[in-house]
């Protein structure tokens, strides 16, 4: 799905499609006022006031209407440049616009945009002519408190998409309705793998098919990187202030911490695992010839998220990092993280996800070390990345605090982005927890330290594969691999036993669907709960010793005897599909 936001023209075509919609608001609502009407990654909206009046679906095919009829007008969209002083008088019948202005800097240039009748507040750009803004779609209306602030008024929020063809605006509306269907929230509930509480806003449950499913994911996860040289850690969920204060979270994080008091000394929770790691390593003595050490944890954070920004799996309140530490000579950090995009791509291609890296670059504040170190340290990155064969795009200014980083965002089969995996390059948590190691003549030299995440968190990860696979995971993956039906209890039952115990044996997930109901009925039900292979079975499979199975998605049944089905069923689990 296109990221509207970032495709510079469809970025000015939504913008302008948003004011074009408050001017139709404005001709059905004279008393409206308009807060912000943002471009976002799904299109745009508008924030708006209508007193007592609240908007229903039959109202926003009326605004469309009247949208329509202002596009084929099609006057210009024109730019005004005004002063403060002339802002304020032009909008001082307007809070919401008086408010935006007031917090303007003095002396700052500030511009509106005009269309016919119509004139708002806008920092711009914007198309030449509403006659651009024809292939548009309203989508929904929902409530937001103004400024996001649960204690303000509750506005009308009206979400939209608009694209330069008909064609192309269909296209998107299809996808979005895909996306519905793929929604993991939906997916989550229907397949049984999680649950949010109302005890416990973006605090996950995983139920047992999402256990397994999780199960098997950290399962990989120990084995790959069991390949690759890692040693396992756990490090402990609540640590002492004093700890959180040397690495620079208590300033640069606390907003995001959770808290407690224990023998009258303030703990966190941890919303990191990494200096968790420090001390880890700081525990022993190391030597240049143990350079580089690879230590993996599998850590439990919490952090502290507004409620209005949770969404499922997405973005929750705890999560387990699929983390690593690795320490390293100065000497040793090109091939390392060559090393690791190797390792990632391996990883990415078992799920069948593409992916672009980026190069997120210091912030243009609250970050820690030297402008000198950060310089140092991308360009060590961004010649890594060259040098293992890909591109990275640059992405100023949103490294983390404590070092740049190379981000890499997936691509799912609708074709949306997501950013999972990341290589962090640090030299300032060495420096703040004093780490060392002896080198080759004796003297203490400091680590250069990689923090990177594959999956990113698994619970995010497994609500991407969830959307990915839209709940049809590979053989492998899922939780519930095989379901067998007897065609009639009396006659086929006690085969249908056997051939569950030969695969449980074989150490495969099965179910045997033993109730008295119809075939079709039961065929149905199996296709529902998206089981990757169905085995049915009947009087001339008993008769003569075979399996019948269909695969999901397809139609076709096969029939092959047990032994050909165990070959079958062992390709498929070594190629993971």
């Amino acid at each position: 799905m296109e990221n509207i936001k970032e495709n510079e023209y469809l970025s000015k075509l939504n913008h302008s499609s948003a004011h074009l919609m408050a001017q139709a608001i404005k001709h059905l609502y004279p008393e409206a006022l308009f807060w912000v009407g943002p471009v976002i990654e799904e299109g745009f909206y508008y924030d708006i006031d209508l007193g007592d009046v609240t908007l229903t679906e039959e109202d926003l095919e009326k605004i469309s209407k009247e949208m329509k009829k202002i596009s084929k007008d099609g006057k210009r969209i024109v730019r005004h440049e005004i002063t403060k002083e002339e802002a304020l008088e032009m909008f001082k019948n307007d809070p919401y616009k008086i408010d935006l202005i007031e917090n303007f800097p003095d002396g700052e240039v500030i511009s509106c945009y005009s269309q016919g009748d119509f004139t708002d507040l806008c920092r711009g750009p914007h198309v030449d002519t509403v006659k651009e803004c024809k292939y548009f779609k309203l989508l929904k209306v929902s409530g937001a408190y103004f400024k996001g602030d649960s204690h303000n008024k509750m506005l009308q929020r009206i979400y939209g998409v608009c694209f330069p063809t008909e064609e192309e605006l269909q296209n998107h509306l299809d996808l979005m309705e895909e996306a519905k269907r793929r929604d993991h929230k939906k997916l989550g509930k229907e397949l049984g793998l999680f649950m949010i509480s109302e005890y416990g806003p973006g605090f996950p449950f995983f139920l047992p098919n999402g256990m397994i499913l999780r199960n098997i994911l950290e399962n990989f996860w120990y084995e790959e990187h069991t390949k690759e040289g890692y040693q396992f850690v756990k490090t402990p969920i609540m640590l002492n202030r004093t700890l959180w204060e040397t690495s620079g979270h208590w300033e640069n994080y606390r907003e995001n911490m959770y808290t407690s008091t224990i023998d009258e000394e303030e703990f966190a929770i941890k919303p990191m695992n990494c200096p968790g790691g420090m001390l880890v390593y700081k525990s022993s003595l190391h030597s240049y010839k143990d350079l580089p050490i690879r230590c993996g944890e599998l850590g439990q954070v919490h952090r502290h998220e507004a409620s209005g920004a949770l969404n499922g799996l997405f973005r929750v309140r705890t999560f387990t990092q699929d983390d690593a530490h690795i320490f390293m000579r100065e000497d040793q950090v090109e091939e390392e993280v060559i090393r690791l995009i190797a390792f990632i791509d391996r990883i990415y291609k078992v799920f069948n996800l593409s992916y672009e890296i980026e190069l997120s670059t210091r912030p243009e504040d609250h970050y820690i070390g030297t402008i000198e170190s950060w310089n140092r340290s991308e360009k060590i990155l961004q010649d890594a990345c060259h040098n293992a064969g890909h591109d990275c795009k640059i992405n100023p200014g949103d490294g983390a605090f404590y070092g740049p980083k190379l981000d890499f965002h997936i691509k799912d089969s609708l074709g949306r982005v997501w950013q999972c995996g990341t290589i962090q390059l640090d030299c300032n948590l060495p420096e703040r927890f004093d780490l060392t190691y002896i080198d080759s003549d004796g003297s203490k030299k400091r680590p250069i330290m990689l923090h990177r995440v594959i999956f990113g968190s698994i619970e995010r990860f497994i609500g991407i594969l969830i959307e990915h696979y839209a709940g049809a995971f590979p053989l492998w993956l899922s939780p519930n691999q095989i379901n067998i039906i007897p065609v009639n209890n009396e006659y086929h039952l006690e085969y249908a036993k056997k051939i569950e115990e030969t695969l449980k044996d074989a150490h495969y997930r099965v179910t045997l669907d033993e109730r008295n109901e119809k075939l079709g009925y039961k065929m149905r039900e199996s296709v529902v709960k998206k089981t990757p292979i169905t085995i049915i079975l009947g009087q001339k499979e008993v008769d003569n010793e075979r399996v019948s199975y269909r695969i999901y998605g397809s139609e076709e049944t096969k029939t092959v005897s047990m032994s050909e089905f165990l070959d079958y069923l062992k390709e498929r689990m070594e190629k993971k599909n």
